[in-house]
Protein backbone atom coordinates (compact mmCIF):
# COMPACT_ATOMS: atom_id res chain seq x y z
CA UNK A 1 0.00 0.00 0.00
CA UNK A 2 2.86 2.27 0.92
CA UNK A 3 4.56 1.74 -2.87
CA UNK A 4 1.09 2.73 -4.58
CA UNK A 5 1.06 6.19 -2.48
CA UNK A 6 4.73 6.82 -3.62
CA UNK A 7 3.89 6.30 -7.08
CA UNK A 8 0.69 8.58 -6.63
CA UNK A 9 3.34 11.38 -5.17
CA UNK A 10 5.53 10.94 -8.40
CA UNK A 11 3.28 10.05 -11.52
CA UNK A 12 5.74 10.92 -13.62
CA UNK A 13 8.55 8.65 -12.68
CA UNK A 14 5.98 5.85 -14.44
CA UNK A 15 5.54 7.89 -17.65
CA UNK A 16 9.20 8.93 -17.92
CA UNK A 17 10.14 5.56 -18.31
CA UNK A 18 7.62 4.55 -20.56
CA UNK A 19 8.54 7.63 -22.90
CA UNK A 20 12.58 6.10 -22.99
CA UNK A 21 11.45 3.12 -23.57
CA UNK A 22 9.47 4.25 -26.76
CA UNK A 23 12.51 6.35 -28.19
CA UNK A 24 15.23 3.19 -27.54
CA UNK A 25 12.58 1.05 -29.57
CA UNK A 26 12.11 3.58 -32.31
CA UNK A 27 15.99 4.17 -32.58
CA UNK A 28 16.47 -0.20 -33.02
CA UNK A 29 14.18 0.31 -35.87
CA UNK A 30 15.34 3.34 -37.62
CA UNK A 31 18.51 1.74 -37.69
CA UNK A 32 17.42 -1.65 -39.11
CA UNK A 33 15.70 -0.33 -41.85
CA UNK A 34 19.30 1.77 -42.75
CA UNK A 35 21.28 -1.34 -42.72
CA UNK A 36 18.51 -3.75 -44.42
CA UNK A 37 18.68 -4.90 -47.99
CA UNK A 38 20.21 -2.81 -50.86
CA UNK A 39 17.57 -0.41 -50.61
CA UNK A 40 18.13 3.25 -50.61
CA UNK A 41 18.77 5.26 -47.49
CA UNK A 42 16.61 6.49 -45.33
CA UNK A 43 16.98 10.15 -44.29
CA UNK A 44 16.86 9.60 -40.64
CA UNK A 45 19.93 7.66 -40.92
CA UNK A 46 22.56 8.18 -38.00
CA UNK A 47 25.41 9.24 -40.68
CA UNK A 48 25.33 9.95 -44.08
CA UNK A 49 29.00 10.52 -46.53
CA UNK A 50 29.12 13.45 -48.74
CA UNK A 51 31.95 13.07 -51.47
CA UNK A 52 33.02 15.57 -54.56
CA UNK A 53 35.47 15.34 -57.47
CA UNK A 54 37.99 18.37 -57.38
CA UNK A 55 38.63 20.25 -61.28
CA UNK A 56 41.31 18.34 -61.48
CA UNK A 57 39.47 14.51 -61.10
CA UNK A 58 40.95 13.85 -57.50
CA UNK A 59 38.56 13.15 -55.22
CA UNK A 60 37.82 14.91 -52.01
CA UNK A 61 38.83 13.73 -47.99
CA UNK A 62 35.19 11.98 -47.63
CA UNK A 63 33.56 14.01 -44.75
CA UNK A 64 31.52 12.27 -42.14
CA UNK A 65 28.36 14.11 -41.03
CA UNK A 66 26.46 13.02 -38.20
CA UNK A 67 23.18 13.28 -38.07
CA UNK A 68 21.12 13.38 -34.84
CA UNK A 69 18.40 10.77 -34.30
CA UNK A 70 15.15 12.67 -33.13
CA UNK A 71 12.69 10.89 -31.69
CA UNK A 72 9.58 11.59 -33.44
CA UNK A 73 7.84 12.09 -30.01
CA UNK A 74 10.04 14.30 -28.33
CA UNK A 75 8.36 17.23 -26.34
CA UNK A 76 4.52 15.56 -27.01
CA UNK A 77 3.36 13.20 -23.88
CA UNK A 78 3.22 9.67 -24.66
CA UNK A 79 0.52 8.34 -26.18
CA UNK A 80 -0.69 6.21 -23.32
CA UNK A 81 -1.70 9.88 -21.34
CA UNK A 82 -4.38 9.94 -23.21
CA UNK A 83 -4.58 13.90 -22.67
CA UNK A 84 -8.00 16.12 -22.82
CA UNK A 85 -8.71 19.59 -24.49
CA UNK A 86 -6.60 21.32 -21.24
CA UNK A 87 -4.05 19.21 -21.35
CA UNK A 88 -5.00 16.79 -18.33
CA UNK A 89 -3.57 13.30 -18.29
CA UNK A 90 -6.67 10.94 -17.64
CA UNK A 91 -4.05 8.09 -17.11
CA UNK A 92 -2.58 10.01 -14.56
CA UNK A 93 -6.29 10.84 -12.74
CA UNK A 94 -6.64 7.21 -13.29
CA UNK A 95 -3.82 5.75 -11.32
CA UNK A 96 -4.29 8.66 -8.30
CA UNK A 97 -7.91 7.38 -8.08
CA UNK A 98 -6.64 3.37 -8.38
CA UNK A 99 -4.19 4.21 -5.38
CA UNK A 100 -7.24 5.30 -2.78
CA UNK A 101 -10.19 2.86 -4.00
CA UNK A 102 -11.47 0.23 -2.29
CA UNK A 103 -10.75 -2.79 -3.16
CA UNK A 104 -14.22 -4.17 -3.58
CA UNK A 105 -16.05 -1.20 -4.85
CA UNK A 106 -15.32 1.18 -7.82
CA UNK A 107 -15.49 3.97 -5.00
CA UNK A 108 -12.85 5.94 -2.82
CA UNK A 109 -14.62 5.26 1.07
CA UNK A 110 -14.03 6.12 4.39
CA UNK A 111 -10.37 4.62 4.41
CA UNK A 112 -9.25 5.03 1.40
CA UNK A 113 -10.53 8.93 2.03
CA UNK A 114 -8.47 9.39 5.24
CA UNK A 115 -5.01 8.11 3.17
CA UNK A 116 -6.05 10.60 0.44
CA UNK A 117 -6.61 13.49 3.10
CA UNK A 118 -3.18 12.31 4.78
CA UNK A 119 -1.11 12.78 1.09
CA UNK A 120 -2.60 16.53 0.26
CA UNK A 121 -1.91 17.17 4.23
CA UNK A 122 -5.37 18.07 5.04
CA UNK A 123 -7.87 17.35 7.98
CA UNK A 124 -10.82 15.37 6.68
CA UNK A 125 -12.88 17.77 9.10
CA UNK A 126 -11.12 20.88 7.49
CA UNK A 127 -12.84 23.46 5.20
CA UNK A 128 -10.83 22.60 2.38
CA UNK A 129 -11.94 19.25 2.05
CA UNK A 130 -15.29 20.70 2.12
CA UNK A 131 -14.92 22.42 -0.76
CA UNK A 132 -12.86 19.84 -2.67
CA UNK A 133 -16.18 17.34 -2.00
CA UNK A 134 -17.95 20.57 -3.27
CA UNK A 135 -15.91 20.93 -6.34
CA UNK A 136 -16.33 16.88 -7.13
CA UNK A 137 -19.71 16.90 -6.27
CA UNK A 138 -19.65 14.43 -3.96
CA UNK A 139 -22.99 13.43 -3.26
CA UNK A 140 -21.88 11.70 -0.21
CA UNK A 141 -19.66 12.05 2.95
CA UNK A 142 -16.68 10.26 3.21
CA UNK A 143 -16.79 8.55 -0.71
CA UNK A 144 -15.72 9.85 -4.14
CA UNK A 145 -17.19 7.36 -6.93
CA UNK A 146 -14.73 7.51 -10.05
CA UNK A 147 -16.75 9.45 -11.70
CA UNK A 148 -17.25 12.27 -9.30
CA UNK A 149 -13.02 11.57 -8.74
CA UNK A 150 -12.74 11.73 -12.58
CA UNK A 151 -14.89 14.85 -13.06
CA UNK A 152 -13.74 16.63 -10.37
CA UNK A 153 -10.01 16.76 -11.05
CA UNK A 154 -10.96 17.85 -14.81
CA UNK A 155 -13.25 20.94 -13.45
CA UNK A 156 -10.16 21.85 -11.14
CA UNK A 157 -8.01 21.02 -13.76
CA UNK A 158 -5.58 18.96 -11.61
CA UNK A 159 -4.42 15.59 -12.37
CA UNK A 160 -2.29 14.82 -9.26
CA UNK A 161 -1.71 15.09 -5.48
CA UNK A 162 0.84 18.47 -6.53
CA UNK A 163 -2.26 20.01 -8.64
CA UNK A 164 -4.64 19.67 -6.42
CA UNK A 165 -3.04 21.22 -3.47
CA UNK A 166 -1.96 24.50 -5.80
CA UNK A 167 -5.67 24.39 -6.09
CA UNK A 168 -6.48 25.00 -3.07
CA UNK A 169 -6.10 28.78 -2.52
CA UNK A 170 -8.11 29.12 -5.87
CA UNK A 171 -10.90 27.23 -4.84
CA UNK A 172 -11.17 28.88 -1.38
CA UNK A 173 -11.70 32.48 -3.47
CA UNK A 174 -13.86 30.83 -5.50
CA UNK A 175 -15.95 29.81 -2.35
CA UNK A 176 -16.22 33.23 -1.05
CA UNK A 177 -18.22 34.64 -4.15
CA UNK A 178 -21.88 35.61 -2.92
CA UNK A 179 -23.23 32.86 -5.57
CA UNK A 180 -20.69 30.26 -5.23
CA UNK A 181 -20.95 30.11 -1.79
CA UNK A 182 -24.65 30.03 -1.92
CA UNK A 183 -24.24 27.00 -3.87
CA UNK A 184 -21.31 25.39 -1.66
CA UNK A 185 -23.95 26.08 1.71
CA UNK A 186 -26.87 24.04 -0.33
CA UNK A 187 -24.39 21.65 -1.26
CA UNK A 188 -23.18 20.66 2.57
CA UNK A 189 -27.20 19.94 3.41
CA UNK A 190 -27.38 17.16 1.23
CA UNK A 191 -23.53 16.30 1.48
CA UNK A 192 -24.28 16.05 5.31
CA UNK A 193 -27.29 13.15 4.17
CA UNK A 194 -27.14 9.85 4.56
CA UNK A 195 -28.73 8.80 1.44
CA UNK A 196 -28.28 4.87 1.67
CA UNK A 197 -31.30 5.25 4.96
CA UNK A 198 -32.99 8.11 2.49
CA UNK A 199 -32.74 10.61 5.15
CA UNK A 200 -34.89 14.44 4.58
CA UNK A 201 -33.42 16.08 7.26
CA UNK A 202 -30.10 16.28 8.88
CA UNK A 203 -29.22 15.49 12.59
CA UNK A 204 -29.10 17.85 15.00
CA UNK A 205 -25.43 17.31 15.91
CA UNK A 206 -24.20 16.62 12.31
CA UNK A 207 -26.16 20.14 11.84
CA UNK A 208 -24.31 21.82 14.06
CA UNK A 209 -21.03 20.45 13.33
CA UNK A 210 -21.69 21.40 9.28
CA UNK A 211 -22.82 25.04 10.18
CA UNK A 212 -20.08 25.71 11.87
CA UNK A 213 -17.55 24.25 9.47
CA UNK A 214 -19.50 26.10 6.17
CA UNK A 215 -19.21 29.20 7.87
CA UNK A 216 -15.34 28.82 8.52
CA UNK A 217 -13.72 31.69 6.04
CA UNK A 218 -16.90 34.41 6.73
CA UNK A 219 -19.30 33.69 10.16
CA UNK A 220 -22.23 35.58 10.79
CA UNK A 221 -22.29 37.25 14.39
CA UNK A 222 -25.08 35.16 15.14
CA UNK A 223 -24.33 31.59 14.53
CA UNK A 224 -22.58 30.69 18.17
CA UNK A 225 -25.82 31.85 19.58
CA UNK A 226 -27.41 30.24 16.98
CA UNK A 227 -25.56 26.69 17.75
CA UNK A 228 -26.00 27.44 21.65
CA UNK A 229 -29.91 27.87 21.23
CA UNK A 230 -29.53 24.35 19.36
CA UNK A 231 -27.28 22.74 21.84
CA UNK A 232 -29.52 24.30 24.75
CA UNK A 233 -32.45 22.71 23.43
CA UNK A 234 -31.85 18.86 22.18
CA UNK A 235 -35.71 17.72 23.20
CA UNK A 236 -37.18 19.88 20.93
CA UNK A 237 -35.05 19.93 18.10
CA UNK A 238 -34.63 16.26 17.15
CA UNK A 239 -33.53 17.16 12.77
CA UNK A 240 -32.58 20.32 10.98
CA UNK A 241 -35.00 20.22 7.80
CA UNK A 242 -33.97 21.89 4.43
CA UNK A 243 -36.14 24.82 4.71
CA UNK A 244 -35.19 25.45 7.72
CA UNK A 245 -31.44 25.04 6.41
CA UNK A 246 -31.21 27.02 3.70
CA UNK A 247 -33.47 29.82 5.25
CA UNK A 248 -31.06 29.91 8.11
CA UNK A 249 -28.56 31.57 5.25
CA UNK A 250 -30.95 34.12 3.97
CA UNK A 251 -31.51 35.07 7.55
CA UNK A 252 -27.72 35.92 8.90
CA UNK A 253 -27.83 38.12 5.77
CA UNK A 254 -31.18 39.83 6.33
CA UNK A 255 -31.25 40.12 10.21
CA UNK A 256 -29.32 42.45 12.12
CA UNK A 257 -27.05 41.77 15.25
CA UNK A 258 -29.08 43.44 17.70
CA UNK A 259 -32.53 41.54 16.43
CA UNK A 260 -34.28 44.50 15.99
CA UNK A 261 -35.80 43.79 12.27
CA UNK A 262 -37.06 40.61 12.64
CA UNK A 263 -40.43 40.56 12.62
CA UNK A 264 -42.55 37.18 13.01
CA UNK A 265 -45.57 38.38 10.50
CA UNK A 266 -42.63 37.43 7.82
CA UNK A 267 -42.48 33.71 6.36
CA UNK A 268 -39.63 32.56 8.74
CA UNK A 269 -39.73 28.85 10.18
CA UNK A 270 -41.67 28.76 13.16
CA UNK A 271 -37.90 27.92 15.17
CA UNK A 272 -36.58 31.10 14.14
CA UNK A 273 -38.96 33.03 16.26
CA UNK A 274 -38.09 30.68 19.27
CA UNK A 275 -34.78 31.09 18.57
CA UNK A 276 -35.05 34.80 18.71
CA UNK A 277 -37.09 35.50 21.72
CA UNK A 278 -35.10 32.83 23.29
CA UNK A 279 -32.05 35.01 22.43
CA UNK A 280 -33.70 38.42 23.26
CA UNK A 281 -34.06 36.79 26.55
CA UNK A 282 -31.28 35.90 27.22
CA UNK A 283 -29.25 39.14 26.96
CA UNK A 284 -31.54 40.69 29.18
CA UNK A 285 -30.42 38.46 31.39
CA UNK A 286 -27.10 39.57 30.76
CA UNK A 287 -27.84 42.79 30.53
CA UNK A 288 -29.65 42.57 34.40
CA UNK A 289 -26.35 40.63 35.91
CA UNK A 290 -24.17 43.05 34.10
CA UNK A 291 -25.90 46.23 35.93
CA UNK A 292 -26.35 44.17 39.28
CA UNK A 293 -22.74 43.63 39.04
CA UNK A 294 -21.53 46.84 38.77
CA UNK A 295 -23.79 47.74 41.42
CA UNK A 296 -21.82 45.51 43.81
CA UNK A 297 -18.44 46.54 42.33
CA UNK A 298 -19.71 50.25 43.46
CA UNK A 299 -20.85 48.88 47.00
CA UNK A 300 -17.56 47.00 47.70
CA UNK A 301 -15.73 50.41 46.51
CA UNK A 302 -17.65 52.78 48.81
CA UNK A 303 -16.86 50.14 52.00
CA UNK A 304 -13.27 49.56 51.32
CA UNK A 305 -12.46 53.63 50.88
CA UNK A 306 -14.61 56.02 52.88
CA UNK A 307 -14.66 59.20 52.27
CA UNK A 308 -11.44 61.52 52.69
CA UNK A 309 -12.86 64.45 54.32
CA UNK A 310 -15.09 62.25 56.52
CA UNK A 311 -11.97 60.67 57.99
CA UNK A 312 -10.42 64.89 58.69
CA UNK A 313 -13.53 65.78 60.08
CA UNK A 314 -14.17 63.18 62.72
CA UNK A 315 -10.12 63.78 63.59
CA UNK A 316 -11.10 67.58 64.59
CA UNK A 317 -13.64 66.57 66.42
CA UNK A 318 -11.97 64.52 68.51
CA UNK A 319 -9.41 66.51 69.33
CA UNK A 320 -11.64 69.56 70.06
CA UNK A 321 -13.13 67.53 72.63
CA UNK A 322 -9.53 66.71 73.74
CA UNK A 323 -8.38 70.26 73.72
CA UNK A 324 -11.69 71.04 75.32
CA UNK A 325 -11.80 69.55 78.72
CA UNK A 326 -8.69 71.76 80.01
Amino acid sequence: MGQCVTKCKNPTSSLGSKSESSSKSHHKKGSSAAGGGGHKEEPSAPCSKATSELSNGTKALEVTVETPVIPAMMGEPCKDECLDGDGLSMHRIDELFRCYKDEHEDAILEEGMERFCDDLCVDPAEFRVLVLAWKFQAATMCKFTRKEFVEGCKAIQADSLEGICSRFPCMLLDARGEENFKDLYRFTFQFGLDAEEGQRSLQREIAIALWRLVFTQDTPTTLEHWLDFLSENPSGIRGISRDTWNMFLNFTQAIGSDLSNYSEDEAWPSLFDTFVEWELERRKKEDEQALMAQEEEGKCTEMECPPTTDRHETEGSRGSQTWGGH
